[in-house]
């Protein structure tokens, strides 16, 4: 039997890159995949097809509509579904490669096949072909998570689809009914809105990406459906979901008790996602799990058994691959001896939708419901030179500092680029910055950064200097 310092079950952004960080602090390390392909929902079907798509799509509407104000002539424009799908496979292809090199160059061990607990230090790993056993001292679980449905939604995986089957249609559909104003939804709803697709949504909840700051999900909602069509039916309960083969039927009520019916030709299901932990054998070495399937663990991600782990989507938390990723590297670093530290408060949030959307820190209806002293500095993209070059001017940053101290508590940004802007908030965030030190911080000009600064000008006194 092959024994190992460490053993990770699941290859996605937690697992890998905790194998990684393992491997680098000297410990023998092997991964556990079940698939035949490394890299996890994020690389297969998650964040990297999505945005491959929303990329492609992305250029395709802004050839239709800006193009022509920057005086570039295109003629008659169509969209090569096909050749969109192949750029994203390839892109995809690239990735497995660029991961199999990492395992080869960190000497990290790879078993393909179902990996499942025979005790707390033996995982038996099941494929076609065989069935072995492997130790090690510690095991960290980062098998993460599958889009969550409902049984009356009557999933069939043909015409109501998950995320998953919709990074994979072989059309582009005439009309598509979302069920749900989350992320997942709002992004694979803007990839076929721009190529032409009419999309309506249908969620419970008053307001879109309803888990952010409210101010983010108003300015969303409004560009969505000014620029790309989008219909919006909140507040609205479904109550049933039919296919006939080719077409698709949703009924909801609203909360004032009035029926819809919505008929399109695929209805992607997209509330949530749920922990994968069905095959692990979980029960049979006493590691605990809430009502809602997450593992439970303490505060250094250890599981009722000392020696096992758990990262990413199968623990609490915002599901997000730049979570898991710190997570195992948390984790590595502290089976390892090391005292790592991780502000899980402190991990943003991303929209991939255009304009993007980024949050981190307090929300102000969180701080509002605690009773906190808050002032708040705005400044939009309107008022940006890098945005009119851009045509980018949808959206707004907004800072919300301590009104005593001047800490930062929460920053919150609609507009181009914000998901890679939302990095420098972060930073500050993590250094326990003032709003101040942000507005006295040079920002080169003319960038969308400038944003940034402004409204910490204008949550500093009122100071922002362009509007």
């Amino acid at each position: 039997m092959d024994l190992f310092d460490v053993i990770v079950i699941g290859s996605g952004p937690g697992g890998y890159v905790s194998a990684i960080r393992c491997a680098q602090l000297g410990m023998k390390t092997a991964i556990v995949e079940k698939y035949s392909k490394l890299g996890g929902t994020c690389l297969n079907v998650g964040c990297i097809p999505s945005k491959a798509l929303l990329e492609s799509s992305e250029h395709f509407h802004k050839s239709q509509y800006e193009f022509k104000d920057h005086g570039i002539n295109v003629g008659s424009l169509g969209i090569n579904f096909s050749q969109t799908m192949k750029r994203k496979e390839k892109i995809i292809s690239e990735m497995h490669s660029g991961l199999n090199f990492l395992m080869q160059k960190n000497k990290i061990t790879v078993f393909k096949g179902t990996g499942s607990f025979l005790d707390k230090n033996t995982v038996t790993i099941k494929n076609d072909k065989k069935k072995q056993k492997i130790q090690a001292k510690n095991i960290i679980i980062a098998t993460g998570s599958k889009p969550l449905t409902l049984p009356f939604f009557n999933m069939d995986k043909d015409r109501i689809i998950t995320s998953t089957e919709a990074l994979s249609l072989k059309e582009i559909p005439k009309k598509m009914i979302i069920i749900g104003a989350g992320v997942i939804g709002l992004e694979l709803g803007s990839v076929y809105a721009r190529m032409g697709s009419e999309v309506s949504v249908v969620d419970v909840s008053s307001s879109v990406i309803s888990s952010m700051d409210l101010s983010l999900g108003k300015e969303l909602k409004k560009v969505l459906t000014r620029d790309l069509g989008f219909k919006f039916y909140l507040s609205h309960k479904v109550e049933k979901v039919t296919s006939n083969g080719k077409k698709v039927d949703v009924i909801a009520v609203s909360s004032s008790n009035e029926k819809i019916k919505l008929q399109g030709d695929y209805c992607l299901i997209s509330i949530g996602r749920r922990p994968y932990t069905n095959s692990l054998n979980l029960d049979s070495i006493g590691v605990e799990t809430s009502a809602n399937g997450q593992i439970k663990v303490n505060k250094s991600l250890m599981t009722s058994q000392s020696n096992i782990y758990a990262i990413g989507d199968v623990v609490e938390g915002a599901m997000l691959a730049h979570k898991a990723e710190e997570e195992g590297v948390f984790v590595a670093e502290l089976i390892s001896g090391q005292k790592p530290q991780l502000h899980h408060h402190l991990i943003p949030n991303v929209v991939y939708t255009w304009p993007e959307v980024a949050s981190v820190g307090f929300t102000e209806e969180e701080l509002r419901e605690s009773g906190k002293k808050i002032k708040i500095g705005t400044f939009p993209f309107k008022a940006n030179g890098r945005a009119k070059i851009s045509m980018d001017t949808d959206g707004f940053v907004k800072i919300i500092a301590d009104a005593h101290n001047d800490e930062i508590l929460g920053v919150h940004m609609i507009g181009p680029r914000c998901a890679d802007l939302i990095s420098e908030a972060v930073v500050a965030m993590e250094y326990k910055a003032s709003a101040e030190d942000i507005a006295r911080i040079t920002h080169a000009h003319p960038t969308f950064s400038e944003v940034i600064k402004e409204a910490a000008l204008a949550a500093t006194d009122n100071r922002a200097l362009h509007i």
